[in-house]
């Protein structure tokens, strides 16, 4: 899916306004995993096994799935997504926060203090975390050279209005990640 039309930076920069395209890619329930806690799910020996490479240069998905059990609910066979972290991190959709009875805060990738408890499960074990489970922040991922392009930086906060039918809609209040390992790509949630 391509957001067409318009992009206005909100905050952090000089009002810009374009009507480049953004790649959008559909962020699904998964989980990022540190060694220790791969170990404890998967065996001493475990090493992330490569699924299919995603769209963000050096990350894919992995043979590896969990699990997750909340108060009031499960959902089974949750994607590992590689490389290994520094910290779990595991993020959901609202959707999901019903099944599982958890209300996860509204977090950018990688924020996960304070954020919401959850358990996962592998038939060999269960690991609890006191933190971890976020509902991530629409976000776009961008290169320096395309930052420049957008006229944004970092921690930025932009609009995205996506145009062409019948649904036109805007998103409000997406973050812009930018660094040199990224694509240019738009992260957005089922819901």
């Amino acid at each position: 899916m391509i957001a067409h039309e318009t992009v206005n930076i909100l905050e952090g920069a000089a009002a810009v306004t374009t009507t480049d395209s953004i790649p959008i890619a559909i962020s699904a329930r998964h989980l990022h995993l540190n060694e220790a806690t791969l170990k404890q799910l998967f065996g001493a020996r475990a090493q992330l096994t490569k699924s299919k490479g995603i769209s963000q240069p050096g990350q894919f998905a992995c043979e590896q799935k969990v699990n997750l059990i909340g108060p009031k609910g499960r959902i089974d066979g949750v994607r590992v997504l590689g490389p290994l972290r520094s910290r779990n991190q595991i993020g959901i959709s609202r959707t999901d926060e019903f099944c599982l009875g958890v209300d996860a805060p509204v977090r950018a990738s990688g924020e996960t203090k304070n954020s919401a408890p959850i358990t996962l499960e592998r038939p060999s074990g269960k690991v609890d975390f006191d933190e971890g489970l976020i509902f991530a922040w629409r976000q776009i991922h961008i290169t320096p050279t395309d930052a420049k392009r957008f006229g944004v930086e970092s921690d930025d906060h932009a609009e995205v209005a996506i145009s062409g039918d019948e649904r036109d809609l805007i998103f409000q209040d997406v973050l812009v990640r930018v660094t040199p390992a990224y694509l240019l790509e738009m992260h957005i949630d089922t819901d």
